[in-house]
């Protein structure tokens, strides 16, 4: 495995600097639990947690494609979609309130590579029963 260690780091960068910013947020609005209101802050929660809800789970799946051995560009490929995808989600909601391009092209691209990777982890089960069966 050496494709998505890469990957998973650098999400994991990209999810500190989304906590760093709720931080940044509940500081300057004196908020320690909630939003208190803050339309900012509520945005950053939502980009923070949205990251939360997606990427791990697109990360287990291109750990097992990975471990399939799956094509390294194809590995490569949807690691990138996905730093691209959440990069332009987090911004959008987290840094900005009118940069919607990035919110939508961030949010479609990450459901495309959850389907792509769905599509291909069920091809890896279907391939490893026909093995299974037929040895």
């Amino acid at each position: 495995m050496v494709v998505t260690p890469l990957y998973a780091a650098i999400l994991a960068a990209v999810f500190l600097l989304l906590t760093l910013r709720v931080v940044q947020l509940r500081r300057s609005a004196g908020v320690s639990l909630g939003d208190g209101g803050n339309t900012a802050l509520q945005r950053a929660i939502r980009a923070h947690a949205n990251f939360a809800e997606y990427v791990p789970f697109a990360l287990i799946m291109l750990l097992i494609l990975e471990m399939s051995r799956f094509s390294l560009y194809l590995i490569h490929l949807l690691g990138i979609l996905l730093v691209v995808a959440r990069l332009l989600h987090g911004y959008a909601l987290a840094y900005t309130a009118q940069f919607r391009f990035g919110r939508f092209a961030g949010a479609t691209l990450t459901v495309a590579v959850l389907i792509i990777e769905a599509l291909l982890c069920v091809y890896q089960a279907y391939r490893g029963h026909v093995v299974w069966f037929t040895t």
